[in-house]
């Protein structure tokens, strides 16, 4: 279950932040028409309900809040530089790289310590 809960942190996160990143393409794009913004806010709402899914059933089996918020930022610092890249085609700066690895290595210590 630890596992399940993980997985919908990370999807959750994946989804939202794809959500975000479509919404701010297309609003761009569209000139500020909000009724493109329908798709990504529905997109996003899936993804909070994967997070709340994720974060409950997180709690209820590690007991500890911190490893699941350490989880959450781990899973936005890996994320949104992988899905900016490969939605953007914008290469990540050397900050942004050094956020990358740090939230691995922290996301892989919340979950292994």
């Amino acid at each position: 279950m630890k596992i399940v809960a993980v997985a919908a942190i990370f999807l959750g996160e994946a989804i939202s932040i794809i959500a975000e990143l479509i919404a701010s393409r297309r609003f761009g794009r569209a000139g500020g028409d909000v009724t493109m913004l329908l798709p990504p806010f529905l997109l996003i709402s899936f993804g909070g309900i994967l997070l709340v899914f994720g974060y409950a059933l997180g709690y209820m089996h590690l007991k500890n809040i911190w490893i699941i918020v350490a989880i959450s930022v781990g899973a936005i610092l890996v994320v949104e530089p992988i899905v900016t890249l490969l939605l953007f085609r914008d290469v990540p700066t050397t900050g942004s790289l050094i956020g990358l690895m740090l939230g691995a290595l922290g996301t892989l210590a919340a979950i292994c310590l």
